[in-house]
């Protein structure tokens, strides 16, 4: 295992149905988890934070709301948000500036290193992943 990656595998999961400020939770969580992991203090695990806020948001406005916040551990953090609808996110094209909306998954898409999604029974899951060396070195995602 390299340095600076949690025990192979590792997974963290905060249920979310029927919570109130789960974008708030759902980011203590992950710093909590980071912290455990040993993956805090650089601007990378701050993205993560983010990455997390904007999941969180966009399940809570446009997918009848979060029902679960799952972060795995690897040569990836795996961050997956679980909502109550099939539907998938819609990337819309480049919001104007200075407009508030439309920017969550446009800050996903720059800030993850992959994301995607996944229908599962009534819902889905909405991922995204940091490659596990950016979250120990700090550095920005490739552009």
């Amino acid at each position: 295992m390299s340095a600076g990656l949690p025990g192979g595998g590792q997974r963290r999961r905060l249920a979310l149905t029927g919570v109130g400020s789960a974008v708030a939770k759902g980011r203590d969580f992950t710093r909590r988890t980071l912290r455990d992991w040993g993956w805090d203090g650089t601007e990378t695990a701050e993205d993560a934070l983010l990455l997390v806020s904007e999941l969180l948001t966009n399940a809570s406005l446009h997918a009848d709301g979060c029902r679960e916040l799952v972060l795995t551990a690897g040569r990836t953090l795996r961050i997956e948000v679980c909502d109550g609808t099939t539907a998938p996110p819609l990337l819309h094209p480049a919001p104007r500036r200075g407009m508030p909306g439309g920017h969550g998954l446009h800050i996903v898409e720059r800030l993850s290193d992959r994301w995607g999604t996944h229908a599962h029974g009534d819902g889905k899951a909405v991922w995204a992943e940091i490659e596990a060396d950016r979250l120990v070195s700090g550095r920005p995602a490739p552009r």
